[in-house]
């Protein structure tokens, strides 16, 4: 896809940067789309992470999940669409777009990750931020303020998604401190949502 920034069409919503799932998000207004419609979604949620992926033939529906707006593949959850306050200089908010876990499992991204050992994954299991301590690998892309997503370093399968608070070099070398601040996880109300 191509980059226009004059496009803006996508997902409606917005959220604050750090919130996370809650228990009493709902799906609602559920509605199909084509393609066509939703190219800029598309294009954001490409580009950062350098996805590629085909949805020609994919049901493809809106919807929103609390302050986030859903883009459903085939009734499944695969990325999601949040308005981040405190955008690029001069500009006062950003629509970022981003797989969700499921979308990861999917879509087999290589970019913006950071690997986590055995300690860390029964806290980000319940939500809890990634500590610095517990990263032994990123993305070498990742500047502070990303999303990103963390991933077992022994399997490579992804754990949960978050905003990152340091820069990838950062990340590795840092002793304590939080790195990651966690807004989706695996066992969360979106990777339980049924349709």
């Amino acid at each position: 896809f191509l980059l226009n920034p004059s496009n803006r069409r996508g997902l409606k919503g917005v959220a604050r940067r750090d919130e996370a799932v809650a228990k009493d998000w709902k799906l609602k207004q559920r509605k199909p789309v084509r393609q066509k419609k939703i190219r800029g979604l598309l294009e954001r949620l490409c580009e950062p992470i350098e996805l590629e992926f085909d949805l020609t033939g994919a049901f493809l529906e809106q919807a929103e999940f609390g302050p986030w707006s859903l883009l459903l593949v085939d009734r499944q959850p695969l990325a999601f669409e949040v308005v981040a306050e405190n955008g690029p200089e001069g500009v006062d908010t950003q629509r970022i777009a981003f797989p969700t876990l499921r979308g990861i499992l999917a879509w087999q991204p290589e970019r913006r990750w950071c690997d986590v050992d055995h300690g860390a994954i029964p806290f980000l299991l319940n939500g809890a931020d990634c500590m610095a301590a517990g990263i032994h690998a990123a993305c070498e892309c990742i500047a502070e303020g990303d999303m990103i997503w963390i991933r077992d370093q022994e399997h490579g399968k992804p754990l949960a998604v978050g905003w990152a608070r340091m820069s990838a070099e950062e990340m590795v070398t840092a002793s304590g401190g939080k790195a990651v601040g966690t807004i989706h996880w695996i066992g969360d109300e979106l990777w339980e949502l049924e349709m």
